[in-house]
């Protein structure tokens, strides 16, 4: 009897750590280029009371096992796009494709984002440098902060769908600035780990980022004007908030029954 109190108990403790994953997926269903994620389970231990067996033609064909519940194994995000949204700012960037921007974190630690909504800020020597919006220098494709020569007008900013920035001078003539926004792609980008601010640190597990700017097979491109909003679907994620709290209930009804049982048990020589 103590087992099902047990194993009810780890569905219970499962099934909540869900809701909290659904719930942060619905707490950012406005935060741009927001990755939604999903809870994967795996079974406990099992104990096994009888094993299958065949033996001179005769024996069990299955075995007696009974499991001990379940438990969170991982975290999965969600890279699919999320739908561009019109800004008409020549600071937002939306990237069409699996690629990332490449942003210089606290510490000085190369960081990765999908949001594009920069800024500019200025430097002690008056050149306008592209950031976020918590003012973490966004780098180039050679890993170097971006900046613009004071004389630069921003309005007049124009970037390619591989990154290349150019600008209109006085008279109108394209000007290229011999600099292109840094934009990645990982060989397993579902390790990247999730550190805030919208921001995802490398490991190990990722592998290297390649610079979409120099495989020619990328089928990343950057939208200049354009917000990626996030992947977040609401009534997708509410149908699993009750499934989850379901479940939860179920598992809650399983303890009580097992105590009811065990009261039943112990009532026996009155």
């Amino acid at each position: 009897m103590m087992r099902a109190l047990y194993t009810a108990g780890s569905g219970m403790k499962a099934q909540q750590f869900n809701v909290d994953v659904i719930s942060n997926n619905l707490a950012n269903v406005n935060t741009t280029g927001y990755k939604k994620e999903r809870a994967e389970f795996k079974d406990l231990l099992y104990q096994t009371m009888d094993r299958a067996y065949v033996l001179n033609d005769a024996g069990k064909p299955v075995n007696l096992q009974v499991g001990h519940g379940t438990v969170v194994s991982s975290t999965v995000r969600n890279f699919e796009n999320g739908t561009p949204e019109q800004t008409s700012s020549n600071l937002d960037f939306a990237i069409d494709g699996e690629g990332f921007f490449t942003i210089m974190g606290p510490q000085g630690t190369v960081q990765y984002t999908r949001d594009g909504s920069f800024k500019l800020s200025i430097t002690e020597d008056g050149m306008k440098k592209l950031t976020t919006a918590d003012g973490y220098a966004v780098l180039d494709n050679s890993g170097e902060e971006i900046l613009f020569d004071p004389e630069v007008n921003i309005s007049e900013l124009s970037v390619s769908p591989r990154g290349e920035m150019s600008y209109k001078d006085a008279e109108g003539v394209s000007v290229p600035m011999d600099q292109t926004i840094g934009m990645v792609i990982f060989p397993n980008k579902y390790a990247l780990e999730a550190v805030g601010n919208n921001l995802y640190s490398s490991n190990s597990a990722t592998g290297e980022p390649v610079q979409v700017s120099e495989d020619e097979n990328a089928k990343s491109i950057m939208k200049q004007g354009f917000l990626e909003s996030s992947n977040v679907q609401v009534v997708d994620e509410m149908v699993k908030l009750i499934v989850a709290q379901r479940a939860y209930e179920v598992s809650s009804k399983a303890i009580q029954s097992s105590d009811d049982m065990l009261q039943i048990a112990n009532n026996l020589r009155r």
